[in-house]
This record gives C-alpha cells, sequence and structure tokens, in this order.
C-alpha cells in the first residue's frame, strides 16, 4: 500500500499517532497490542510504504476489534483541564464566607455560594466585589434598595425585594456579561465594571475598586 507524499497527509497521520500515544497514556494502555501495532503501521506510513507483512494482520485486526469494548468513552476535549478561567466557581463553605460578611451581608454566605453554583463563579469573587460596593453592607444602597454590586438600571441603583435576589442578578451579571466576554481577572473585570473616570463616580471611588476588590478576594483565598 503506497501513501501520498503530500503535505496534508503526513501531518494527518502525525496528528493520529500523537493522539493515540496521549490516549493511551490517559487509559495506562501502552503497552496493549493494538497500540504497538498501530504505532509500527504509523511510522512505516510515514515513510509511504506499510509492509506486505504487517498489512494483513492490521486489517483484521481492526475488521475483529470491537472498539466500544476495549476503550472507555474518553472526551478528548476533557482530557487536559482547564486552567484558563481562574475566576470561576471554586468550592468554599458557605461557613467561612459569613466570617467576613456584616451589615446587610450578615449571613448570606450560602447566598453567595449558590449563586456562584448557579452561574459558575467564585463565590469569594463575588463576595469581594459585594464587601467593596457595600462598605461590607453598611451602604444605603444595601439598606433601601437590597442592592450589595452597584447594579444599575434605566431609572439608576436597581431596587430588590431581597438580598438574595441582588446576589443572584450580580452572578448571572459578571458570569454573562465579564468572564463569558473573556475578563478574566479583577483588572480586566474594574475597566468595564467600575471604569476610572467614569460620569457616575463624581468622587473617583473607581481609584480603589480593583485594590479593594483584589483585598477581600485574597482573604477568603487565603
Amino acid at each position: 500500500m503506497k501513501i501520498g507524499d503530500d503535505w496534508f497527509t503526513k501531518t494527518m497521520l502525525t496528528n493520529t499517532l500523537v493522539r493515540n500515544e496521549k490516549l493511551n497514556s490517559k487509559m495506562g494502555n501502552s503497552n496493549s497490542e493494538f497500540t504497538n501495532l498501530f504505532t509500527s503501521v504509523l511510522s512505516e506510513l510515514m515513510q509511504n510504504e506499510v509492509p506486505s507483512t504487517i498489512q494483513p494482520t492490521f486489517n483484521s485486526l481492526i475488521e475483529n476489534m470491537s472498539f466500544n469494548n476495549d476503550f472507555p468513552n474518553v472526551e478528548m476535549d476533557h482530557l487536559t483541564p482547564n486552567s484558563d478561567e481562574p475566576l470561576r466557581f471554586s468550592s468554599i463553605s458557605a461557613e467561612k464566607i459569613n466570617q467576613v460578611l456584616g451589615g446587610k451581608l450578615k449571613g448570606m454566605g450560602n447566598a453567595f455560594l449558590q449563586a456562584g453554583q448557579r452561574y459558575n463563579v467564585d463565590p469569594a469573587l463575588l463576595v469581594a466585589i459585594a464587601k467593596h460596593e457595600t462598605g461590607n453592607g453598611t451602604s444605603k444602597a444595601a439598606y433601601v434598595k437590597n442592592n450589595i454590586a452597584g447594579m444599575m438600571g434605566k431609572n439608576g441603583l436597581r431596587s430588590y425585594t431581597s438580598i438574595e435576589e441582588s446576589i443572584m442578578d450580580m452572578a448571572r451579571n459578571i458570569s454573562k456579561n465579564y468572564l463569558g466576554m473573556g475578563l478574566s481577572n479583577i483588572t480586566k473585570i474594574a475597566a468595564k465594571y467600575a471604569p476610572v473616570g467614569a460620569a457616575n463616580d463624581p468622587t473617583n471611588l473607581n481609584n480603589h475598586w480593583v485594590s479593594g476588590v483584589s483585598k477581600f478576594f485574597g482573604e477568603l483565598k487565603a
């Protein structure tokens, strides 16, 4: 059997051989008869020819093998954990969260945890933003409007029926409009969430947003 000497064919074969080795390594199956024969055949193919002594055996093995039985159902895209989104959900106890909450935020550890789980956001980030935005639950917005994240509507600060509702809305917003848009760290989030020089920040409080949120976030992650 001859194979073309074109770049595409050789590239495809190389990729197949490499992916096969990675998969077998993950499954602890690198010494199987099929793996050794498959590697040998692909190596020979890269030299443009499969020896006649290998080809019949290879064809027979392929025809008689049940791939569903020999290989587990492994999704190739999930073999390596994705570490590119550090602010996505990370487990933390509600008790630990409650230790740093005060004012209108007091006792809301479980609400932050549930919101983080539902929208795949690190609860520590949600807590850090809420603490900074409200002075740890002591702001007028928190007490009068149950708004713990500075969330804005058409008529200014939004009003919520409960603190829990505000926490959930913040988590939705952060997940969809920030992490979902590739803003993967606190500094990037701040540039959109609390931009320095914004018209609705006449006293330039946004200058302290990154340092404040980072401080509270670090306390919970320690």
